[in-house]
């Protein structure tokens, strides 16, 4: 009554067949989504450190550039040249939003040196944002 199925379906699934591109794991996602938001956060404290130049974040720009070599195998992120203009209140909240989403990053794959730079700079912001004082000079 019903005959037989003589050749391949083609809705075969690709089970057990070499991919043609490259996967990575888990682990290799997260150092890129990590770097990512720490090169971000990096390029933010540079545009602080043009308007409010202090010693913090000097040493929080060279801690961020230690992580983000670190997770990227040695190379260092490129830096653009900062511009001297912008709102300082503004540019704390995206830092430590940033900050926020790198820390989230760090923790879920337990790196401690980049979750530990990650909350510092995060109550650092916090900080800055509650001293108003301080944001309204450069304008």
């Amino acid at each position: 009554m019903y005959e037989p199925i003589r050749t391949k379906s083609v809705h075969s699934t690709m089970a057990g067949t070499p991919s043609d591109f490259p996967h990575r794991s888990r682990e290799e996602e997260l150092d890129i989504q990590l770097a990512g938001h720490l090169t971000a956060l990096l390029a933010v404290t540079d545009e602080l450190r043009a308007l409010t130049p202090s010693a913090d974040l000097d040493a929080a720009a060279e801690r961020l550039t230690g992580q983000v070599a670190r997770l990227r195998g040695g190379r260092a992120p490129l830096r653009a040249t900062p511009s001297a203009t912008g709102d300082p209140a503004a540019l704390h909240r995206r830092a430590h939003a940033l900050a926020g989403r790198a820390l989230v990053v760090a923790a879920s794959r337990a790196d401690t040196a980049a979750a530990i730079l990650s909350a510092e700079r995060m109550d650092a912001h916090a900080a800055a944002l509650s001293e108003p004082q301080e944001l309204s000079t450069a304008h």
